[in-house]
């Protein structure tokens, strides 16, 4: 089972401003918004990160951003998925097999799988907070018998905007129980139409030994957490990954600052009682 991963700043790594060269080996359109992309490092110290963490991820003449990384621990390629939102990531969307990129990393502080063995899950995913989802999930599905029942509530604005579609019915047969549902259908889609708060009560849980896990849109957390405290989970059942404020990675720039805390090396995941007190991290 892979151990928790901190921070390449919290590691002693020999530098956390000093980026490596990644070759891409995939690059692949998933959605009209989102590409997806298989890289090869190289420098094996960037394998070394747990769901939940980032890559500082940088083209020359363009910048670097913080992204999420969905590959699974101990996979020899990093995936990345990627919206087009401006004009780096649009720079990201031309790379083509054995283009180059640069990476720093991995960042922040993921997910502790310790402290979820045993427990049931419930996994709720909005939007592209599937994709640093889809890494946990692959943690958790690699360590069969180390879980107990495992749910997972994946919620987009309409089917074509899904991603990672085609994996589901291999995640089913690994014991994933998948809802999905979209804000607007169309002809073709046959889940469930709505969101995910309505699909909430009616999945089975037993809140004396399930954890929530919420990933999506700043606007769903508010709403997603009172649906989970509404089947008995409390701040200490329930984690959040609140990736959307950083931007350099080290703590530095201050711009992921929430009262005392810096999302980029505290975070960006949270148990949500460790946030008590700070309504401005919604």
């Amino acid at each position: 089972m892979p151990e928790y991963k901190e921070g390449a700043l919290s590691r002693g790594m020999d530098s956390p401003y000093l980026p490596f060269l990644g070759m891409v080996e995939r690059s692949i359109r998933v959605s009209e918004k989102e590409r997806f992309f298989v890289v090869a490092p190289s420098n094996e110290t960037l394998l070394d990160y747990g769901p939940g963490q980032f890559f500082m991820v940088g083209l020359p003449g363009y910048g670097e951003a913080p992204i999420s990384i969905t590959s699974g621990p101990g996979e020899r390629k990093i995936e990345l998925c990627i919206r087009a939102v401006g004009n780096l990531t649009n720079a990201f969307h031309k790379l083509r097999k054995g283009d180059r990129i640069w990476l720093r990393g991995p960042f922040g502080r993921g997910f502790d799988l310790h402290a979820l063995e045993g427990k049931d899950i419930v996994f709720v995913a909005g939007g592209i907070g599937i994709v640093p989802m889809r890494s946990l999930l692959k943690a958790v599905l690699d360590n069969p018998g180390r879980f107990g029942r495992l749910t997972l509530i994946y919620g987009a604005k309409t089917p074509e905007e899904m991603l990672f579609t085609e994996e589901m019915d291999g995640w089913r047969r690994r014991g994933l129980d998948v809802q999905a549902t979209v804000d607007r259908s169309d002809a073709l889609w046959k889940g469930h139409t709505g969101l995910v708060t309505a699909l909430i009560p009616k999945i089975e849980m037993n809140h004396m030994n399930t954890t929530g896990v919420v990933i999506g849109p700043p606007v769903m957390y508010r709403f997603v957490i009172l649906s989970l405290n509404a089947r008995g989970l409390g701040a200490e059942d329930i984690f959040v990954s609140l990736e959307r404020r950083m931007k350099c990675g080290v703590g530095k720039c201050g711009h992921c600052q929430i009262n005392s805390l810096y999302v980029c090396q505290c975070g960006p995941v949270f148990r949500l009682s460790e946030l008590k007190g700070m309504p401005e991290a919604f």
